[in-house]
Order: C-alpha cells, then structure tokens, then sequence
C-alpha cells in the first residue's frame, strides 16, 4: 500500500472519528489542526490500527501530532 492510499484511509477515519470535512485534511494537518482531544487521538489509533490490520508501537503513539506522523507509523509498523 503506498503513502496515498494510507492518506486517503487516514482522511476517512479521522473524518468518520472527528466529524470534520474531509477537505480540511491534509498532510500536514496536525490533530490539534482538528481539535482533537486525548481521547479522539485514542479513537482515531484504535481505527487505524483496526483498518490496517496492524499495531503502533506504544513508542510511536506519543509521537503522532499530525496525518503526516500518522501515515509514518503505518508506514513503520506494515514494516515490522
């Protein structure tokens, strides 16, 4: 699966958890961009994780502040 692909997920999930347009996301939207909380960060993880069938390391959760960080764990742990 290539960057645009996991993009176009990433847009779908953080639309559907956020409930925000999917034109205001790009890749270098921060969550804090869409006004996500702590625990929308959780929910958008958990989806993400669920629909790429894999885990982010516990390392990388904290790391993750916008799409482009996001796109980079799936990147890394499809890797692993």
């Amino acid at each position: 699966m290539d960057r645009s692909e996991i993009f176009a997920k990433i847009v779908d999930i953080s639309s559907d958890v956020l409930g925000v347009e999917p034109d205001r996301i790009t890749m270098e939207t921060t969550f804090d961009d869409l006004e996500a909380d702590s625990l929308d960060r959780l929910q958008l993880v958990t989806a993400m994780e669920d629909e790429f069938e894999l885990e982010i390391a516990d390392e990388k959760l904290m790391s993750i502040a916008s799409v482009a960080d996001a796109i980079e764990a799936i990147e890394s742990a499809q890797e692993a």
